[in-house]
């Protein structure tokens, strides 16, 4: 389980508290308003936001001062954070080993993530030579290399297509079912929230609120989600 734990955000004039625990092998959706902290949440967890005050616990222990590589839980960015110079394989790789001196074993788990996500075959191209949906695939590979117990998405879809988003809505669902792995996805479309999520975690007023059933809370929204919603 990892818990928030009387946490706090504080960057400059902002400030978000959050204070709630994230099962493993659930699927999150991270909901409100522009602006509201839905990502600096995720960057509270992964180590890229410090906390303030609080504890962020793991199996009960504090890991709220570990750099981000030794957390349990990998992130994919909206821009899929890809090198332009390096090849599929190479870029997917970096999740393994920074100086990508990989071994044998390690070159085969990452050529079984290209073929998980459908890239086999693609290894050797550059991300410049890939689609929109092909780069989102070779970042999600790179997060299943890692095979930690979080997947945190910073809406990775969002510049896609609403039939390309789906499939890689659906390809996300499919991969953290395989690994068992919990997702803790941002989302601004309430209908990626009802295609994916188990839960729902409500950023708004300065407090991410704890995570509550999404299709409970979808069907009969408190007045403050409804105001989000419309």
């Amino acid at each position: 389980m990892l818990r928030l734990e009387g946490a706090q955000v504080v960057q400059d004039d902002f400030e978000m508290a959050a204070d709630f625990a994230l099962e493993p092998a659930r699927k999150y959706a991270v909901i409100g308003p522009s602006g509201a902290g839905k990502s600096t949440l995720l960057g509270a967890l992964c180590g890229f936001v410090p906390l303030a005050k609080g504890k962020l616990l793991w199996e009960g222990k504090d890991i709220a001062g570990l750099a981000p590589g030794a957390r349990p839980m990998t992130m994919l960015f909206q821009d899929n954070n890809l090198f332009p110079h390096l090849s599929v394989a190479q870029n997917v790789g970096l999740g393994l080993r920074p100086d990508l001196r990989l071994d044998g074993a390690q070159r085969g788990l990452v050529a079984d993530a290209l073929a998980r996500v459908g890239l086999a075959g693609y290894a050797d191209r550059r991300p410049g030579n890939l689609s929109g949906g092909q780069q989102s695939r070779a970042a999600l590979a790179r997060v299943l290399v890692q095979a930690r117990p979080f997947v945190l998405l910073d809406e990775p879809f969002a510049a896609l297509g609403p039939a390309l988003r789906n499939e890689m809505l659906d390809l996300v669902q499919d991969l953290v079912t395989q690994t068992g792995a919990a997702l803790v996805m941002v989302t601004h479309a309430p209908e990626d929230v009802r295609r994916i999520a188990d839960e729902v975690i409500f950023v708004e007023g300065g407090r991410a609120q704890s995570p509550r059933p999404a299709a409970a809370l979808l069907d009969d929204p408190p007045p403050e989600l409804r105001a989000y919603l419309g």
